[in-house]
């Protein structure tokens, strides 16, 4: 099973993707913001997926982590959410996906079963 790097700024939605996640079997850790994602991702090379939220505090947004972890990271499997809209596709790193928030756990499985 993948381990899955999680980013949500929000802590209900976080614990939500959390519990979902876990309890298909996933290997979860979940942060913050992108600074904190960063010094994860630094830390440990057992992460397969980022799932991270589009709007959040601090240095960058879910579209500029996800494209730094594309750069730095190019093995990772990105998923983008947001509940405000979905991105142009020409700002979404190649080969990520998109769901928008809110979503059920069937949606979110089901991507990430597509990208384990």
């Amino acid at each position: 099973m993948p381990a899955i790097l999680t980013v949500e700024d929000e802590f209900l939605v976080s614990e939500y993707f959390v519990a979902v996640l876990e309890e298909a079997g996933y290997s979860v850790v979940a942060s913050k913001n992108a600074d904190e994602a960063i010094a994860i991702l630094e830390s440990r090379d057992d992460v397969d997926i980022v799932f991270t939220d589009i709007n959040m505090p601090g240095s960058m947004d879910g579209l500029s982590l996800a494209a730094a972890v594309r750069d730095r990271w190019p093995t990772i499997k990105l998923i983008v959410t947001s509940g405000k809209g979905r991105p142009e596709s020409r700002e979404m790193p190649v080969g990520s996906r998109f769901i928008s928030k809110p979503a059920g756990p069937e949606a979110i499985l089901s991507v990430v079963c597509q990208l384990a």
